[in-house]
């Protein structure tokens, strides 16, 4: 398992999570919105399906099978944890997210992606905020 996560502080922690799940459902759902390439990676139709839910500070976005996204906000930052099989599905996830995060706040936002020693969760534990 691969994980990477980053952290951001912002005055908006909240918007970005509702935003980034809101548009992840619109991507996975049926209104329309069809799951499009970011950051010039190809996606065939069909090789990925999306499932989002959230809460006012907690959300999940699945990109099944390539892995899934937790986010996380309080009233200064926003936390967000990629989980994945491999390398390059991890590294996917994360180009979507830090494409769509980007967009959303115009270019406010950067994401600083640290892995996880998943061989030694104390450490992981250690460098989490």
């Amino acid at each position: 398992m691969a994980i990477l996560e980053a952290q951001v502080q912002t005055d908006r922690p909240r918007r970005y999570l509702t935003q980034f799940c809101k548009h992840a459902a619109a991507m996975g759902g049926s209104r329309g919105h069809r799951f499009r390439a970011h950051s010039g990676t190809a996606v065939t139709r069909g090789e990925i399906r999306l499932d989002a839910s959230r809460t006012d500070t907690t959300g999940t976005v699945t990109f099944d099978p390539w892995g899934r996204c937790d986010l996380e906000a309080d009233d200064t930052a926003l936390r967000i944890r990629i989980e994945a099989d491999d390398q390059a599905a991890l590294h996917r996830i994360r180009d979507i997210v830090d494409n769509d995060i980007r967009r959303f706040s115009r270019d406010e936002l950067r994401l600083e992606w640290h892995p996880v020693d998943t061989k030694n969760p104390t450490r992981a534990n250690e460098t989490r905020p």
